[in-house]
């Protein structure tokens, strides 16, 4: 039982290193998106994703495009704050189990709309675009978190002490 505990707390050290790293990384594209050059390209990235897609897909980003074209500020704003509040959940290990998954439909959402789902795929194709990857690795955080059991750093450690529910926001349901 011992070495059972040692080695989880080791791994939700390391899965901790490695979420502070990712929160790092999420931290720096929040930057970007407060700049004002992302404002005003913002639009255009919805516009340019519909380019070259298959006619089937086209009704998708037509309805996107319509959509954020009726405040394209708000919109950057709410991507400013949502990518902000992503690298401050991963930075602090703040209420990791919503945050975790909220973060990958965020990044599912972001592939399936301005990335365009990577595509399109043709013989000139070089990538399937960062949103994918991304949600695969919260995905997996959520996963090694799942494993690590509960985590000492994080400050969901100190809430669930004083506010014993914050538990089914904060960690991932230990494996048993």
């Amino acid at each position: 039982m011992a070495v059972k505990q040692i080695a989880q707390g080791s791994l939700s050290k390391h899965v901790a290193i490695l979420r502070i790293i990712f929160g790092i990384i999420w931290a720096i594209d929040a930057f970007f998106k407060w700049q004002p050059t992302f404002a005003q390209t913002f639009l255009d990235q919805f516009k340019s994703a519909a380019e070259g897609q298959p006619s089937w897909l086209q009704p998708w980003f037509d309805f996107w495009t319509s959509i954020i074209s009726q405040n394209p500020h708000g919109f950057v704003i709410m991507t400013a704050v949502i990518e902000s509040l992503i690298a401050f959940a991963l930075l602090f290990g703040f209420a990791r189990k919503f945050a975790y998954l909220a973060a990958a439909l965020f990044s599912f959402l972001v592939w399936a709309i301005p990335e365009g789902f990577g595509g399109p795929y043709d013989a000139s194709s070089d990538n399937i675009g960062t949103g994918i990857i991304y949600t695969i690795v919260f995905l997996s955080l959520y996963g090694l978190e799942r494993m690590a059991g509960r985590s000492r750093w994080s400050v969901d450690n100190y809430i669930i002490k004083r506010i014993p529910w914050w538990v089914m926001i904060a960690n991932p349901k230990p494996a048993k």
